[in-house]
């Protein structure tokens, strides 16, 4: 099973411009055996065969080589946010160990099962924190000091984006992870960006190697944000910005 877990890992993310070395994989198979552990007690995630554990989720994650392809030459802070399982910002720490990385999420269980990986895979600079973005987003230790934040989270381009812009400093980049179409909510999300001192990059669309379709936003920072940004926990979702 390892063997197969290995050859299957290789494969793809050579796809993404991405060699790995064997402790590397091991660490991989590593996150994967404790995923589907921690599943049965904490729901971490509905994709739990080996396949697309790889596929979905772990060459899913380091797509963002092909946005930010100079990631792996340089040191740099990242955050993501509603990391969740710990997708991307796990997969690309053990790809890229040079990043700095925190983890957020707002569920404690969730925070457990990330430390827990965390020491277990051996990571040094990582850190998982338990939070709401907006809360974090104001603190003036977390605001404004990213060079990267990422997301995979379910949520909207605007409402995203007042959850994310708030970490990013200026000349920084945010990604959002989509996928399907996002003619729509580009259309509506441009607006809320640019109130955010954001202003779209590049949008590139790919297929993973299962044939789904996946899109990368790069979002820079122009500039310093008003502080009335992010709002009080809640309002970016019930009333995301236009």
């Amino acid at each position: 099973m390892k063997n197969k877990f290995a050859t299957q890992l290789k494969e793809e993310v050579k796809q993404m411009g991405i060699e790995l070395t064997d402790h590397q994989i091991d660490q991989f198979y590593n996150y994967y055996e404790l995923l589907i552990h921690w599943n049965s007690m904490v729901n971490l995630t509905a994709i739990t065969q080996m396949e697309e554990v790889v596929t979905k989720h772990f060459v899913d994650s380091l797509s963002l080589k092909k946005i930010i392809v100079d990631i792996d030459q340089k040191s740099c802070k990242l955050i993501d946010v509603g990391t969740g399982a710990g997708f991307p910002g796990i997969p690309l720490k053990i790809a890229f160990p040079e990043l700095e990385v925190t983890l957020l999420d707002s569920l404690n269980k969730r925070v457990k099962f990330l430390n827990e990986v965390i020491e277990n895979l051996q990571l040094d600079g990582i850190t998982a924190i338990h939070g709401r973005a907006e809360d974090l987003g104001r603190d003036n230790v977390s605001r404004e000091t990213y060079d990267l934040c990422v997301s995979r989270a379910v949520a909207n381009l605007a409402t995203l984006s007042e959850y994310c812009m708030p970490f990013v400093k200026t000349g920084g980049y945010f990604v959002p992870y989509k996928s399907g179409k996002l003619e729509e909510e580009l259309g509506i999300g441009k607006g809320a960006v640019k109130k955010l001192s954001g202003e779209i990059e590049e949008i590139l669309t790919f297929t993973l190697p299962n044939a789904d379709e996946r899109c990368l936003v790069k979002i820079r920072k122009t500039g310093p944000m008003s502080k009335k940004y992010p709002r009080k926990a809640g309002m970016p979702s019930k009333e995301p910005l236009k």
